[in-house]
C-alpha cells in the first residue's frame, strides 16, 4: 500500500474538524497549558512558507503537552481591522468587511491544510461587533480611571472625586498633566459640571490633547513610529510629516517603572527585554529651569495676550521674564557650568513665542522643513547637522550669563521636555552642533583635551567651577542638585523616554470610540449600550473639510434619551449629540485578545472570572521580534491596567515568549544592460554595466535557468526583451533576501502541501535550523524529509500488514526506542525541533535495519513523531488498530535501564593488531576475561602453541596479547 499523503491529510483534517479533537475545556482535572501565536493580520497575499514557522513550532509544543496530560488551549483568530483593507476599499470602493472576510477565508484554508491543532471554536476577529464591544468597554474603563501614585496603581475615577470632595487636591498624589491647578474642597464643590470635567480630564488614563503626531496626507491618517520607514509610510511609501492634532492619548507613561520591573518576572528573550528597556528609557538626573531673558526679543512682549505692551517698552524685567521658562531634564547636572547654548525641538511650544523678528522667517522655514522628517529619522541621522538661531537668550541659573537659544531637529518634542541644555564639551552631538554653527565651547573638565571632540567619560572630574572643582561625578551631581533645590530652579528627578501613546486614527476601518460630546466635553456611552457599530459611509476618504472618514456618515449622532445612534440631522446638543469621528488604532484589539480566547463566546463579559482564574496567562507565546516595542508594550500596559481594576488575575499576560527566526527567500535576478532592453546571462556580464531586476522565482528551475517566454509574458515592458545566453540558456543570479511579495521570491505553502504533503512541510521547516535563527528556504531540500516519511510508512507497512506483532521486543529495539524518547523529549522542552527531526531519521533507519515489527516499539514511536507529522502518524496509529485519536495518547515514558550496556564487544589484538572481536559481559573481572580469551579457538590459532609474554586487559575497553 502506497503512502498517499494527499488523501491521508484531507481525511484527518476533516476528522479533527468534525470531532473538535482539539477543543479545550474551561474546567478540567488536568493541569492547564496555554499556547498562543501572535495575532495574524489576514492580508490579501495570504501565507507564504515563512509565515507558518512559528505556528508549526507552537503546534508541536501544544500537541506534545496534550500527550503529557495537559488541558491545552491553542486558539487562533485574526487582527482584522487595519489600513491595508481600508486602502483597498478606497481604490476599489469595496467595503473593507468584504475584503477582510475574503482574506480570512483564504488564511483559514491555508492554515487547515497544514494541520494545526487549533481550537477553532474560540476563533475571534477584532472587527466583529461581538469582539470590539469589549474593546470599547475597556476604553471607557480607562477613561473612568486615574493613576494613584501613592497606591502605585490605577483606580476608579470615583475615588479621585471623593478625594476632591473631602480635601480638594491636598492629598492627591496622581499621574496627571503637568499644568494642574490646586484647589480646596469648597472650590471643587462650587465648580460647574463642565469645570469638574475639565479638571478630571487632566487626570484620566485616556484623555484628549493637542499632540505632535506623524501625519500622512496621502493616507489621510496618523501613523505610529513603527509604521514609518525613512520618512515614508510603510504602507505605500507616502511622505509623512509632523503636525499637531487633537488626539486621544493614553497614559502608558504612568506604568513606565512597572513595565520595567515586570520584565524581571517573565521568561522573554533578552534582546526583546533590552528593546523594551531602551524604549521606556529610565534615566536619573535633574530637572532644571532656565529663565528666558526678557530683553532678548520684542516678540516675547507681543506674544503675551492681554498685556499692555506700552507698559513694557524699554523694560527687560517685565512680566515676560517671570512667565517664560525653559525646563530641561539632564542626566549630567554636574556639567551645568559647561552650558554654552540651549537647543529646543522645532515643535517646542515656546519657539513661536520667543523668536525675534529678525530670525522669524528663518525659524519658520526650518520648522516647516523638519516637519517632513519622522522622529526615527531625526534620531538616526547624526551626520547632517541643521538648526536655526531663535534670536532669544536664556539666563544661566548659576552664573547669570546669557545663553543663545537655538532650535535643532536632533532634539525631539516627545522626549524629555523637548529642550536640552547643550554642553558641547561633554556631549558629542552638542559639540558637533557648536562646531558647525561656531558657538562657544567651554571646557569644564580637569586635564582633558577636547580639541578633537567632546569628553563623554563619566569619570572625568570637573574643573573651573566655584564649588565643583575636583569632584567626581556622583559627588558633583549630588551637590549641584542640592544647590538647585536650595535656590529654587531645579530638583532631582527620574525621567522616562516613554511618552503617552496616541490612540486616535483618522481611518474608517477601526473600532469606533464609544464617545459623544456635550458642550465640547467627551462623554462615555454606558456598557449596556455597547457596541457602537461602525456606520456605513459612501466613501472611505476624509471629508472635503478635512474630517476623518466617519465625517461622511449621515447616521452618526447619539441620542441620550433613546440610547442609540441616530441621524446627524437630529443633533440639537440638548438630547442628541455628535459622536467621535476618529477610530481606534490597530493595537487596540490586539492589546487584550489573549484574555478573550479564555472565554471567546461569552456574550456579556470579555471573559468570565472562572475562565480567567483557570487559564490565568499564556504559558507559551510565539511571534516575531518586530513586535517588541509596539504590540507587546501596549499589551503589557493594558494587562496591568485590567489587573489594577481586578478584572484579570495576573499583571503579565505571557509567562514565556519565543521569537522565531525568519525564513528568507532566494531571490532571482536578471541583468539588463543599462539603457537597453537586453538582458545578459549572469556568467557573461563581465565589466558591462547592468541593472539587476527581480524576476519571479516561479520562472526559474533548480538549475537557475530562466523560463524566458514566461518572463516576457509576465509584464508588458519585458515583451520585447532580448536575451544574451550562455550555452543556450539564461542563467539568473541568486541572493538570499527577506521573503516578500515585492521581491517575487515568495513560495506558497499550498503548492508545497500539494506536491509533498503538509507533514513534509512541517518537518522541513523545523529541519531548516534552530527556531530562533533566520534560515533560507530551498524547495529542493524538502525531498529529503519527504523520503523519510516514505521510509516511515514502509516500516509500518512491513509490520505484519500494518498490524504489528505482539511479541517481546529485542533489547536493541528497546534501546533505539528509549534513546529516541529521551532525545525527543529533551529537544521539545528546549525548543530544539531541528535536532528532533534528525533523531527520527536515525531511529527509523535503525529499526528498519533491525526489521522491527513489534507493536510495543512501533506505537510509542508514532506518538513521538505525532507532534511534528500529525497526519501520517494518525493514519498509521489507526492502522495499528487504535480507535481513539493519537492526540489522546500518552507520551512514552523514558526508562534509562534500556540504555545501560550489559555487554561489550572487545577488539582482540595481537601485538597491537586487531584480529577478531568478542562480546563479553561487562561485569567480568580482568582474570575472568583473560581466561575466556585465552581459551578461545581463534586465540589458539593466532598463538600456534606459543606462550604470550603478557596479556594487557582494560575492562570495558581493550584486550591486547603481546608476544
Amino acid at each position: 500500500m502506497e503512502y498517499n499523503f494527499n488523501e491521508i491529510e484531507a481525511k484527518w483534517q476533516k476528522h479533527w474538524a468534525e470531532n473538535e479533537t482539539f477543543k479545550a475545556e474551561n474546567t478540567s482535572d488536568k493541569p492547564k497549558f496555554y499556547v498562543l501565536d501572535m495575532f495574524p493580520y489576514p492580508s490579501g497575499a495570504g501565507l507564504h512558507v515563512g509565515h507558518p514557522l512559528g505556528y508549526i513550532a507552537s503546534d508541536i509544543f501544544a500537541r506534545y503537552k496534550r500527550h503529557k496530560g495537559f488541558n491545552v488551549l491553542h486558539p487562533q483568530g485574526y487582527d482584522s481591522f487595519g489600513l491595508p483593507a481600508e486602502q483597498y476599499a478606497i481604490q476599489t470602493g469595496q467595503h473593507p468587511a468584504i475584503t477582510t472576510e475574503t482574506n480570512i477565508n483564504t488564511y483559514r484554508k491555508q492554515l487547515d491544510k497544514i494541520g494545526f491543532s487549533f481550537d477553532w471554536s474560540r476563533e475571534i476577529r477584532t472587527s466583529t461587533p461581538e469582539y470590539y464591544k469589549h474593546t470599547q468597554w475597556i476604553f471607557t474603563e480607562l477613561f473612568n480611571a486615574w493613576y494613584n501614585k501613592s497606591a502605585d496603581k490605577a483606580e476608579k475615577i470615583d475615588t479621585l472625586v471623593a478625594l476632591f470632595e473631602a480635601n480638594g487636591t491636598e492629598n492627591v498624589n496622581a499621574v496627571c498633566d503637568e499644568e494642574v491647578t490646586e484647589f480646596t474642597a469648597a472650590a471643587w464643590n462650587a465648580f460647574s459640571d463642565k469645570e469638574r470635567e475639565q479638571v478630571l480630564a487632566k487626570y484620566r488614563l485616556t484623555y484628549l490633547s493637542e499632540t505632535e503626531v506623524n501625519w500622512c496626507p496621502a493616507l489621510g491618517t496618523v501613523l505610529a513610529n513603527d509604521e514609518i520607514i525613512n520618512g515614508l509610510s510603510e504602507r505605500g511609501d507616502h511622505p509623512v510629516e509632523r503636525k499637531k492634532m487633537m488626539q486621544w492619548s493614553m497614559r502608558i507613561a504612568a506604568y513606565a517603572q512597572r513595565l520595567l520591573d515586570g520584565l524581571n518576572t517573565i521568561d522573554w528573550p533578552q534582546p526583546l527585554k533590552d528593546a523594551q528597556t531602551n524604549w521606556i528609557g529610565r534615566s536619573q538626573g535633574a530637572s532644571v529651569k532656565f529663565k528666558v531673558d526678557g530683553s532678548s526679543s520684542k516678540a516675547i512682549e507681543r506674544s503675551r495676550d492681554g498685556v499692555d505692551n506700552q507698559n513694557l517698552e524699554g523694560s527687560s524685567s517685565g512680566v515676560e521674564k517671570q512667565n517664560f521658562e525653559i525646563e530641561v531634564f539632564t542626566t549630567r547636572p554636574d556639567t551645568i557650568f559647561g552650558v554654552t547654548f540651549m537647543t529646543l525641538a522645532p515643535e517646542h511650544e515656546l519657539v513661536s513665542q520667543i523668536v525675534s523678528d529678525a530670525q522669524r522667517a528663518e525659524v519658520e522655514a526650518y520648522i516647516q522643513a523638519t516637519a517632513k522628517r519622522s522622529e526615527r529619522d531625526r534620531m538616526a541621522d547624526v551626520k547632517n547637522i541643521t538648526g536655526a538661531f531663535t534670536g532669544a537668550y536664556a539666563i544661566h541659573p548659576f552664573t547669570g550669563e546669557n545663553i543663545p537659544i537655538w532650535i535643532g531637529d536632533y532634539v525631539l518634542a516627545g522626549y524629555g521636555t523637548g529642550a536640552v541644555m547643550a554642553v558641547p564639551c561633554g556631549d558629542q552631538r552638542d559639540y558637533d552642533f557648536a562646531k558647525h554653527f561656531d558657538i562657544e565651547i567651554k571646557n569644564i573638565f580637569e586635564g582633558v583635551d577636547i580639541s578633537e571632540g567632546a569628553c563623554e567619560d563619566k569619570t572625568a572630574k570637573i574643573a573651573n567651577s566655584d564649588f565643583l572643582s575636583g569632584l567626581p561625578v556622583k559627588k558633583a551631581t549630588k551637590l549641584v542638585i542640592y544647590e538647585m533645590e536650595q535656590r529654587g530652579f531645579g530638583q532631582g528627578k527620574i525621567n522616562y523616554r516613554l511618552r503617552d501613546a496616541v490612540f486616535s486614527r483618522q481611518r474608517y476601518w477601526g473600532e469606533p470610540f464609544p464617545v459623544y460630546y456635550v458642550d465640547g466635553m467627551p462623554q462615555m456611552i454606558a456598557k449596556e449600550h455597547l457596541p457602537i457599530l461602525l456606520p456605513e459611509v459612501e466613501k472611505y476618504l476624509p471629508t472635503e473639510d478635512g474630517q476623518p472618514p466617519l465625517g461622511n456618515a449621515e447616521v452618526w449622532a447619539w441620542s441620550s434619551t433613546e440610547n442609540k445612534v441616530v441621524s446627524n440631522e437630529l443633533i440639537d446638543n440638548e438630547t442628541v449629540f455628535p459622536l467621535e469621528l476618529n477610530t481606534m488604532p490597530g493595537w487596540a484589539g490586539s492589546s487584550w485578545y489573549f484574555n478573550r480566547y479564555m472565554d471567546a463566546n461569552n456574550p456579556n463579559e470579555f471573559a468570565s472570572k472562572e475562565a480567567l482564574n483557570y487559564w490565568k496567562e499564556v504559558d507559551l507565546y510565539l511571534g516575531g521580534s518586530e513586535h517588541a516595542t509596539g504590540h507587546l508594550l501596549y499589551a503589557r500596559f493594558w494587562q496591568k491596567f485590567l489587573f489594577d481594576l481586578n478584572y484579570v488575575p495576573v499583571d503579565e499576560f505571557a509567562k514565556k515568549l519565543i521569537n522565531q527566526g525568519m525564513i528568507t527567500g532566494t531571490s532571482a535576478f536578471v541583468y539588463r544592460l543599462e539603457g537597453t532592453q537586453t538582458y545578459v546571462s549572469k556568467g557573461l556580464i563581465g565589466d558591462q554595466k547592468v541593472q539587476p531586476i527581480h524576476a519571479d522565482v516561479s520562472f526559474v528551475n533548480a538549475q537557475n535557468e530562466l523560463d524566458i517566454e514566461a518572463f516576457k509574458a509576465w509584464r508588458e515592458e519585458y515583451a520585447n526583451a532580448e536575451f544574451v545566453l550562455e550555452d543556450g540558456k539564461y542563467i539568473v543570479g541568486r541572493e538570499v533576501e527577506k521573503m516578500s511579495k515585492s521581491k517575487y521570491n515568495v513560495v506558497n505553502p499550498d503548492s508545497i502541501c500539494e506536491e509533498f504533503g503538509a507533514d513534509s512541510l512541517r518537518l522541513f521547516e523545523m529541519f531548516l535550523g534552530p527556531l530562533e535563527q533566520s534560515k533560507p528556504w530551498n524547495t529542493a531540500g524538502i525531498s529529503g524529509v519527504h523520503s523519510f516519511l516514505k521510509k516511515l510508512w514502509r516500516l509500518y507497512a512491513n509490520a505484519n500488514n500494518f498490524k504489528g506483532v505482539e511479541g517481546e521486543p529485542s533489547k536493541d529495539e528497546l534501546k533505539v526506542l528509549h534513546k529516541t524518547i529521551k532525545k525527543v523529549q529533551e529537544d521539545i522542552e528546549n525548543f530544539s525541533f531541528n535536532t528532533s527531526v534528525s533523531t527520527f531519521m536515525i531511529a527509523v533507519n535503525e529499526l528498519g535495519a533491525l526489521k522491527c515489527d513489534k507493536k510495543e516499539i512501533l506505537e510509542p514511536l508514532l506518538v513521538l513523531i505525532s507532534p511534528y507529522a500529525p497526519h501520517i502518524t494518525e493514519e498509521l496509529w489507526s492502522k495499528l488498530g487504535n480507535s481513539e485519536s493519537i492526540a489522546t495518547a500518552a507520551f512514552p515514558v523514558f526508562e534509562a535501564g534500556y540504555l545501560v550496556e550489559s555487554a561489550k564487544e572487545y577488539p582482540i589484538s595481537f601485538n597491537g593488531k586487531m584480529r577478531f572481536k568478542l562480546e563479553l559481559p561487562l561485569d567480568l573481572s580482568a582474570k575472568e576475561i583473560e581466561d575466556i580469551v585465552m581459551a578461545h579457538e581463534k586465540t589458539e590459532a593466532q598463538l600456534q602453541g606459543r606462550t604470550p609474554k603478557k596479556v594487557i586487559i582494560v575492562p570495558g575497553k581493550i584486550i591486547n596479547i603481546v608476544g
